[in-house]
């Protein structure tokens, strides 16, 4: 067992699973621009690591879609988010350079930072850490279909 400079033992600290991770990628099709939700894939991901508690980390390998927690509930939330990116990141705006793939291209760029391509959430009890009304969402920005992978790890 290492201890650092206090001589505390890490793994004592961390717990019987220090560092350990489990890494897995998701493939997600698409039928275009939308969210699609991920949490139950993610939570047996999560299951099948054996990590009580820890860390999830999800990562969007793309630029053109993103990923963010929202409300599950009511998918009324992400029409309106959809509604209010569509006026932030307007397809076909004319101070695009970028648009060899189309008016869509160089929104979904946008949007995709801006929503980010990375998250990360606490696991405890074996799953993802969520509220009440939360899940975990790949955001499609691209109009036209498309296969998306996610990189899951789980670290104790």
């Amino acid at each position: 067992m290492a201890a650092n400079k206090h001589g505390w033992a890490l793994s004592w600290l961390l717990g019987h699973n220090a560092g350990m991770a489990w890494q897995h990628t998701l493939r997600q099709s698409t039928s275009g621009r939308g969210t699609y939700e991920l949490t139950a894939e993610v939570n047996e991901i999560v299951r099948r690591s054996g990590v009580e508690t820890g860390l999830c980390h999800l990562f969007v390998q793309h630029t053109s879609a993103s990923l963010i927690i929202c409300e599950n509930a009511d998918p009324t939330v992400r029409r309106d988010l959809e509604r209010f990116m569509a006026r932030l990141a307007p397809d076909g705006d004319g101070i695009y350079d970028h648009t060899q793939e189309g008016p869509d291209d160089m929104p979904a760029h946008v949007r995709a930072i801006l929503t980010k391509m990375d998250l990360t959430v606490p696991v405890a009890n074996g799953q993802c850490a969520l509220g009440t009304w939360q899940g975990l969402y790949l955001y499609e920005h691209r109009v036209q279909p498309h296969h998306r992978r996610i990189v899951v790890t789980v670290t104790a």
